[in-house]
């Protein structure tokens, strides 16, 4: 009976022999035929790992490598740094053969190691730990370190849970920048927590930058200039990417106690006001400098951490001079660029690469510009699953379909691309949507996405070259992050986009240029 039901069900689908509709059986293979290819077209879209490729270093079993810092010697070894205190030098980190890669326990001992620099001066690696910056050297050439020197301990330290320390390699002048992450989250109980801190060739702190909340990262551009990842939370709805300008105010209000402590930083700003909106009060405080970038918390990460300036010159792929910056809770790596309009940097932000092992924190370009990524997850969380790992990005070769730029213009946004676009999509200003928001300032927790708006895309030029358009946009909102949707676009080969959706931190519009 049961054979005989489905017998009649298979008959009462696709027709029997002599049925009168001998065209339903042909109209259901070739329906299934076409689902078929289409599912084979979706199946054949690149991916990620087409363009960039994820190559796990194996780590031994009995090393614990919750990386806090890296670091290349001028052999070509990778110091890198745990949050266990540990130091380990990785022999030949870009041996194609994994065999080769040897681990060696180079120091231990320290405190919450979040950053390595070495001084070709001295020949000296330096390690920031959470009271101070150490020295250490292998001075009788056994293969560790044996000179353990107390640097610069210039701050202070309560012994909370949350006082990371974070630090920059050297810059122009032989200075390393320290940012010192506020006590609990909330508060500065301890000298200059919340603070960046400039430390001299000579050990010498130079109070350099107030308004730190919990940074992760930092690192220079091509010309010198300081840019560092502070963490949602306490007056900030985002993760924020700021610009490190000697003198200024970052945001969050609790550490500027300590100015008494900083005549060099004086006067000290006002206070924000609670409830309001960056922009107004940016236009309030001569000190405050907005960040450059708002990382939408959540949509992109929620835990903005280690930061890469590529200057592979090609090396890493078409994103040459760009950021990269790294989030720990959900293991990926964004990329964005700014520019100075009026004054104040702005800019964008856009997804890159997911799918890493642990919580990415440290990053740092290698010489043949592949990224070295190192993650941990104890007691952060983080989406991958691992509790750490050390992984490398490298680039196939090949050039993924992605918005290469975005740019601010007086009526609207310049957009360029990797690859010439398709001019039927291109051309339809139907093809972009766009909305605008932003987040509450204040001293809660975080925020909601608020004041919401919808520009219209009221033009979109192609140029010729296939690789730019102008959008001309109604409804530009100054202080608003602006959210550009492209799923509906394709290159001239038929692709979407590999990541479509780009943002904007927009504080102000560009002046219409003179004909």
């Amino acid at each position: 009976m049961v054979m005989q039901r489905r017998a009649g069900t298979a008959r009462r689908a696709f027709g029997a022999a002599g049925d009168a509709r001998p065209t339903s059986l042909w109209f259901a293979l070739v329906l299934l035929l076409a689902n078929t290819v289409a599912l084979a077209q979706e199946q054949k879209l690149p991916t990620e790992a087409d363009y960039y490729k994820i190559v796990e270093i194996p780590i031994p079993s009995d090393v614990v490598l919750e990386c806090g810092g890296m670091e290349f010697l001028p052999d070509g070894t990778l110091a890198v740094s745990t949050r266990r205190g540990d130091i380990y030098l990785i022999e030949h980190p870009l041996a194609p053969n994994p065999r080769r890669i040897k681990f060696v326990k180079w120091a231990t001992g320290m405190h919450e190691v979040m950053g390595l620099a070495y001084n070709k001066k001295d020949g000296y690696l330096y390690a920031i730990q959470r009271g101070e910056i150490t020295r250490l050297k292998d001075s009788d050439g056994r293969g560790h370190a044996n000179v353990y020197e107390t640097f610069c301990d210039d701050w202070g330290i309560s012994g909370d849970y949350h006082e990371y320390p974070w630090m920059s390699k050297f810059d122009a002048e032989g200075n390393l920048w320290v940012l010192l992450t506020l006590t609990g989250s909330f508060t500065s109980d301890a000298r200059f927590r919340g603070w960046c801190l400039r430390v001299t060739p000579e050990g010498k702190i130079i109070p350099t930058c107030s308004g730190i909340r919990s940074p992760g990262g930092i690192a220079a551009d091509d010309e010198g200039h300081m840019f560092y990842n502070d963490n949602q939370g306490p007056w900030q709805g985002g993760c924020n990417f700021n610009y490190l300008e000697p003198g200024k105010f970052m945001g969050h209000p609790i550490g500027n106690k300590w100015y008494d402590l900083a005549p060099n930083m004086q006067p000290r700003p006002q206070d924000p006001e609670s409830g309001s909106r960056l922009l107004a009060e940016a236009l309030k405080i001569p000190q405050y400098d907005l960040p450059c970038v708002i990382q939408p918390y959540g949509k992109l990460g929620q835990s903005a951490s280690g930061i890469i300036f590529d200057l592979s010159n090609g090396k890493f792929g078409p994103f040459a001079r760009e950021f990269f910056g790294a989030d720990q809770h959900h293991s990926n790596i964004n990329r964005y660029g700014i520019e100075k309009i009026n004054g104040r940097y702005q800019g964008w932000i856009v997804g890159f690469r997911n799918g890493f092992s642990s919580g990415n924190v440290p990053m740092i370009q290698a010489p043949d510009g592949s990224f070295f990524v190192g993650g941990t997850g104890r007691g952060w969380g983080s989406v991958g699953p691992r509790e750490y790992a050390l992984e490398r990005l490298v680039w196939t070769g090949k050039v993924p379909f992605e918005i290469h730029d975005m740019h601010a213009a007086s009526d609207g946004f310049d957009l360029n691309f990797t690859e010439p676009l398709d001019p039927r999509t291109a051309s339809n200003p139907d093809t972009y949507k766009m909305q605008t928001w932003t987040y509450i300032y204040r001293a809660d927790y975080g925020s909601p996405e608020v004041d919401q708006t919808n520009a219209t895309i009221t033009s979109a030029k192609l140029s010729e070259g296939g690789k730019h358009v102008h959008l001309v946009v109604d409804g530009m909102v100054p202080g608003h992050i602006h959210e550009l949707h492209l799923e509906q676009l394709r290159s001239r080969a038929g692709l979407p986009l590999l990541h479509p959706t780009i943002w904007y931190t927009l504080w102000s519009i560009p002046e219409k240029p003179p004909h």
